[in-house]
C-alpha cells in the first residue's frame, strides 16, 4: 500500500467531546500506521494551544483553527488570523447584544466568564449550563476575558439565547466569515462559530498534502460533524464515525464504529493502514 497521509478530526472522532485522551486501541491503531509510514495529521478547530495535550501522541502536524493554522513539525504552512479591524468590531457588535464571547488565539483562549452567570439566569437559572461551561473551560484552558493579551485571534466562538442577537454582527461581517451555529435545546441557547471565508479544513488538508508532494487521493479524513465537511469533500477517502452527524454520514465513503466503540482502530483495519 503506498503511504497515506490521514487527517483526524479531535472531538468525537479521535476523543469524547472535550477530552485529550484518545482510546487505548486507537493509539495503538496509530502508532502501527506510522510505523507503516502513513503520515498521522490532526484536522480540528481547536488552536494550537488546545491541541498541545493531544499532539503528544505523535502526530507529524495538524491543520488547526479550522484551517487557519496549518503546521508541520516546526514549519507553518498557512499562518491566517483575522485583522485587528474584524476583531474589534465583531467583539463589539456581539458584545452589545449580550453575546457570550470567547476568543481563541494560537496560544490562548479568553471567554466572557463574568456575565455566564447572567446568561443562565435569563435562561432560566440554567445550573446545568453554568457547570458545563466550568468543564469547558478547564479542560480546555479558557482564562477570563480581562487577561486576554492582544495575541491574533483567530475564531470568535459564541453562545447567544436566539439567533437575532447575532443580527447585527452578521449584517457587518458576514461577506468575510461563516457564522456556524447549532441549536443547544438542553441549555435554551444557540453556539457557534465565526470562521474566516479565506480558509477551511478542506484548504488546510490541500495545503499539507502539496507541501509534501502527495495527490489528494492518498489522503483520508476522519470526522463526525459538518464542520468536517469541507475536508470529507477534498480527501481521497472519507469516514464518518457512527457517533457523528446523519448528513455527514450521507457525504462519507464509510461509516465507521462510534468513538468510544473503537472506531478508529476498526477504520484503520479495513483501510489496510496497520
Amino acid at each position: 500500500m503506498r503511504s497515506k497521509l490521514v487527517f483526524l478530526d479531535i472531538d468525537g472522532t479521535l476523543t469524547q467531546p472535550g477530552m485529550n485522551i484518545p482510546p487505548d486501541s486507537a493509539l495503538r491503531a496509530m502508532a502501527r500506521a506510522r510505523e507503516k509510514g502513513h503520515k498521522l495529521f490532526l484536522c480540528t478547530g481547536r488552536n494550537y494551544h488546545m491541541l498541545l495535550p493531544v499532539l503528544r501522541y505523535g502526530f507529524d502536524g495538524a491543520v488547526a483553527s479550522s484551517g487557519g493554522y496549518v503546521f508541520t513539525g516546526e514549519k507553518v504552512l498557512f499562518d491566517c488570523p483575522m485583522s485587528r479591524q474584524q476583531l474589534e468590531l465583531g467583539m463589539k457588535l456581539l458584545g452589545d447584544k449580550g453575546v457570550l464571547r470567547t476568543i481563541e488565539a494560537k496560544n490562548g483562549n479568553w471567554a466572557d466568564m463574568e456575565q455566564e452567570q447572567a446568561f443562565a439566569e435569563a435562561t432560566g437559572g440554567n445550573s446545568e449550563f453554568l457547570r458545563w461551561r466550568r468543564v469547558i473551560s478547564e479542560k480546555l484552558d479558557i482564562r477570563p476575558m480581562q487577561e486576554y493579551d492582544g495575541s491574533p485571534v483567530y475564531k470568535i466562538v459564541f453562545i447567544c439565547r436566539e439567533d437575532s442577537q447575532l443580527l447585527p454582527a452578521r449584517k457587518a461581517l458576514e461577506q468575510d466569515f461563516h457564522f456556524l451555529m447549532q441549536d443547544m435545546p438542553a441549555f435554551q441557547c444557540v453556539n457557534g462559530e465565526m470562521v474566516n471565508r479565506l480558509f477551511d479544513k478542506g484548504r488546510g488538508v490541500r495545503i499539507m498534502s502539496e507541501y509534501f508532494g502527495m495527490p489528494l487521493e492518498d489522503t483520508i479524513g476522519f470526522g463526525d460533524s459538518m464542520n468536517d465537511l469541507e475536508m470529507m469533500e477534498t480527501v481521497g477517502y472519507s469516514v464518518c464515525m457512527e457517533n457523528g452527524s446523519p448528513r455527514l454520514k450521507e457525504e462519507c465513503d464509510m461509516v465507521c464504529p462510534a468513538v468510544d466503540a473503537d472506531g478508529l482502530a476498526w477504520a484503520f483495519e479495513k483501510l489496510g493502514l496497520v
